[in-house]
């Protein structure tokens, strides 16, 4: 099974989010959080950070701790270990402000996670570590998240360089986190994208290895969806077919081996061929990317067979246009490789 999907907590939003984080006690799950947003710092800051802390600890979470130099001063601390030993974190992630020695010195005592997008690609470096997480930022404001070459430029550098665990952070789709409400990601592409399709992504098209939330929350949906391919590793489609071929929901189909790059063929589709059932020319229309098509009888023996479009194509009266993905999903055609399994489901949109 894949790795769990990583939560981000905060201090000023810890309360409100206790009750999401119930169903991952006891369960070793990782979460996230940062102890300097500038923001969040006020007279009883420090107290509840530290409430925070046990609570999470004595439910057996692993928190990756996002600190500084200003983070050991609010704290009244010199040292980020005995910072990390007081707070109950597992994996601390140095921001600005650690020399390299300095970094070099904590890795040997306790796993750590650097700022993988600011490394200096012309400097590589090398950490004898107990675990090295490459940790990517998040970007609040929109506009200013990596864009997709430098992230994969970054990630290969990382790779050659030992076997870093690669960490990147999607947005939310239920409570954003202020103080600008636009999602946290770490791809610009990913700011507007729903999370399961932002996880997919990452999952299938990069080198990512953990994938957290950036945000508040996620929509109880989007988690059940992530969850459910994490156990199955099939990917989900929600889709509206046209009424008579509502048949096709709730099954499971593979991705030919051999789908062209422009078309994915259902495998399974070529049974409903070989019985022989004409199908009638119906819906033939433009076969825009992410619409599901069905050949008709003038195909003669392929009459039957069922595809996904992943680029646009013309009308053709040999193929009916039978449903489409819902629009917030396309992009998952750009996840679904060859060999997949994929199920349809009823939007509820």
């Amino acid at each position: 099974m894949l790795n769990p999907l990583g939560l981000s907590v905060y201090v000023s939003t810890f309360e409100s989010q206790m009750f999401n984080l119930e169903a991952l006690k006891d369960k070793n799950s990782y979460i996230f959080t940062s102890f300097h947003i500038s923001e969040e710092i006020n007279d009883a800051y420090v107290g509840k950070a530290k409430a925070m802390c046990k609570w999470l600890q004595q439910h057996k979470f692993n928190v990756i701790a996002d600190i500084s130099p200003k983070t050991l001063q609010i704290f009244g601390q010199k040292d980020p270990l005995h910072f990390a030993k007081e707070m109950g974190v597992s994996v601390l992630r140095l921001d600005y402000g650690f020399d390299v020695q300095e970094v070099k010195r904590i890795a040997k005592q306790i796993p750590v996670a650097f700022n993988a997008s600011t490394i200096n690609l012309a400097n590589p470096f090398t950490y004898e570590a107990q675990g090295l997480y490459a940790m990517h930022n998040f970007y609040p404001r929109p506009e200013t998240g990596l864009d997709r070459q430098l992230f994969e430029t970054i990630n290969q550098a990382i790779k050659q360089n030992g076997s870093t665990q690669i960490v990147a952070f999607i947005s939310g789709d239920d409570i954003l986190r202020g103080p600008i409400f636009e999602g946290l990601p770490t791809l610009e592409g990913h700011r507007d994208l729903l999370p399961y399709v932002a996880y997919l992504d990452f999952i299938k098209n990069s080198s990512v290895d953990q994938v957290f939330i950036g945000d508040v929350s996620i929509s109880s949906e989007q988690l059940h969806m992530i969850e459910d391919y994490r156990a199955n590793r099939v990917i989900t489609l929600p889709v509206r077919f046209e009424s008579n071929y509502e048949y096709l929901y709730g099954h499971t189909y593979t991705i030919r081996i051999d789908s062209p790059s422009g078309i994915m063929r259902l495998q399974e589709s070529r049974e409903f061929a070989s019985k022989g059932k004409m199908i009638k020319a119906q819906y033939c229309s433009e076969r825009n990317r992410g619409k599901i098509t069905m050949d008709n009888e003038a195909y003669q023996r392929y009459s039957g067979e069922v595809q996904i479009m992943r680029n646009h194509y013309p009308k053709d009266e040999r193929v009916n246009v039978i449903g489409g993905i819902v629009e917030s999903y396309v992009p998952l055609v750009d996840c679904i490789k060859n060999g997949d399994k994929i199920r349809f489901v009823k939007s509820s949109d």
